[in-house]
């Protein structure tokens, strides 16, 4: 059964409001340090959902208890024929991630955990990976979910679809320069060298100077050597 199956069946699951930071119920034999720290890290992000540092350590944490003890039973995680017991292992481990950035995704502030449910849906769903990460830019006014949901479409290979997000999401003197950053370089990947001008220039409107100073000379270096590759030979 492909990925994307069992995610479904994840969303399906019906879940209340009222349990996003509790603690799901575990077997009687985990560790008691990993139930401590996952408590911990489960307060730190009822507190602050987009805790990147406390996410990424409870993601990993379940991660590496799914893989150990993936259960072939489940028709969740029952493994395809195909599979090998490697591949099994890193199923399952998606898929405890998927849950737990699905629960904090619940929080009206949360778009780190919208991050993470659009990378992982981005192979077999792209459509509906590019909604959650539109959820999550329209939930961060400072654009750093812009920007992280910009770099995951183009380190996916979707400059287009990441400009997309980005032309329907920016605020240039409200977002970090990050964002219009990410908005030149998918636009050079996707051919639009024009484009990417009007973009850079759109990024002089922010009030951090000295950033934008910072930022500003490599991009137009890439743009220059995107327009000289442009010019037809002698």
């Amino acid at each position: 059964m492909a990925l994307m199956p069992r995610l479904r069946a994840l969303l399906r699951r019906q879940f209340s409001a009222s349990t996003v930071g509790t603690r799901r119920p575990t077997s009687t034999d985990r560790r008691r340090g990993d139930s401590v720290q996952e408590d911990a890290l489960r307060a730190m992000l009822h507190d602050d959902p987009n805790d990147v540092r406390a996410f990424d350590a409870l993601a990993e944490l379940v991660r590496r208890r799914a893989a150990e003890s993936a259960n072939p039973e489940d028709p969740l995680t029952a493994a395809a024929d195909e599979e090998t017991p490697a591949d099994q292992r890193e199923r399952a481990a998606d898929l405890a991630v998927w849950a737990l950035a699905e629960e904090f995704a619940g929080h009206p502030r949360g778009w780190y955990p919208l991050l993470e449910l659009g990378r992982l849906s981005l192979s077999s769903d792209p459509e509906g990976a590019v909604r959650r990460l539109a959820t999550a830019a329209e939930r961060d006014p400072e654009g750093r979910a812009l920007a992280g949901g910009m770099e995951i479409l183009r380190g996916a290979g979707m400059p287009v679809e990441a400009l997309g997000l980005g032309v329907g999401h920016w605020r240039a003197r409200e977002h970090i320069p990050a964002v219009g950053e990410h908005l030149v370089i998918a636009a050079l990947e996707a051919g639009r060298v024009l484009e990417a001008r009007q973009h850079l220039a759109s990024l002089q409107l922010h009030p951090d100077h000295g950033e934008v100073a910072r930022v500003r000379p490599a991009l137009e270096q890439a743009i220059a050597a995107h327009e000289a590759a442009q010019q037809p030979a002698p």
